[in-house]
């Protein structure tokens, strides 16, 4: 059995140690917000918050997590949550929307540990986050909305 607290619940999985936390969290837990993508940590459409730093879901085994606290993209509300989020709504980044919970989780990580980023500070925290639409500028300009709601 592993435990692990996701979205503030604690649960007991019962599935092999190296099951992806991503089919944990999507097929035992039943929270399909975190998407697959690559199934190799490239994409970051499958981000999530362990213990508060944005990771890869889809190749990090549930053994190396027991007991430690996961957020996905259903379980957000911290007020920096709520502004990434509104920012993306305000300048509608969303395009076909695959990868945007991986985005947002990335872009809420780096505003929890840097309140003032700069654009390099930006690009270094959402580096492989793919976004097959394009939309990077709307992203950083999200990101930079949601830092001056957060002042």
């Amino acid at each position: 059995m592993i435990q692990l607290t996701v979205n503030g619940t604690q649960h007991k999985l019962d599935v092999e140690p190296d099951t992806p936390l991503l089919w944990a969290i999507r097929d035992t837990l039943g929270l399909t917000g975190t998407k697959y993508g690559c199934g190799m940590s490239l994409c970051g459409s499958c981000t999530v918050h362990v213990d508060g730093v944005a990771m890869r879901s889809c190749a990090l085994p549930v053994s190396a997590l027991n007991g430690k606290s996961i957020t996905t993209i259903e379980g957000l509300n911290s007020r920096t949550a709520r502004a990434v989020q509104s920012a993306w709504e305000k300048l509608d980044v969303v395009q076909c929307g695959y990868c945007q919970s991986g985005q947002i989780m990335s872009a809420i990580g780096l505003l929890e540990q840097n309140k003032s980023p700069s654009d390099e500070d930006i690009d270094g925290a959402m580096n492989g986050n793919i976004c097959r639409c394009n939309t990077y500028v709307r992203i950083r300009a999200a990101i930079k909305e949601a830092v001056r709601s957060l002042v």
